[in-house]
């Protein structure tokens, strides 16, 4: 419950960056949301440099809340081309944006390609926590979102056929936004 909780206060306070109604994306979730949680284990690896943890990505939910291992950064975001190390502190937890928000945001939030490498001489651990709204529920960008300045971006789809295209696409290494996208 207190995950739950986090994350709807999160998810109202991401609204009213975007000057929305507070509780627009967790009246959206409505009562009865997906929250999965991956435990996730990376082994040292005797080639680091050949082997991901997790290969490049975006996440398809709306948000993902991440308890990154205390000891051992893996965790890196597409920048400009490049990969940054995403630094963390003991005892903090990362927000990561996903496709979902990004859709609904109109593209204002960005959902960010990122990966998990491994190491050597280190194991790691973290723990995921996914939110995403229900399969039957239809997204798209925020009607206040969209205007003659920014038009609208993406097209209404359903999360279970975003979901078959995230997964498809996912592994011929393509992102599933792409496919939300008009043009």
């Amino acid at each position: 419950m207190k995950t739950k909780k986090l994350i709807e206060n999160v998810l109202k306070t991401t609204a009213k960056l975007l000057e929305l109604s507070k509780d627009f994306f967790v009246s959206h979730l409505g009562d009865k949301f997906s929250i999965f949680a991956r435990f996730n284990y990376y082994p040292c690896c005797l080639k680091p440099d050949l082997v991901f943890g997790l290969k490049p990505h975006s996440d398809r939910t709306l948000i993902t809340v991440i308890l990154p291992d205390k000891y051992v950064e893996g965790l890196q975001v597409m920048k400009d081309g490049e990969w940054i190390k995403v630094t963390t502190s003991p005892d903090a937890l990362i927000f990561n944006i996903g496709d979902q928000m990004e859709i609904m945001s109109n593209g204002i939030f960005k959902s960010p390609v990122h990966r998990v490498v491994t190491f050597s001489d280190k194991d790691r651990i973290s723990i995921a926590m996914l939110c995403a709204n229900l399969p039957e529920k239809v997204i798209g960008p925020a009607d206040e979102l969209v205007n003659d300045m920014r038009p609208r971006m993406y097209k209404n789809v359903k999360v279970k056929d975003y979901t078959e295209v995230f997964f498809k696409r996912f592994y011929q290494g393509k992102r599933a936004i792409d496919w939300a996208q008009f043009g």
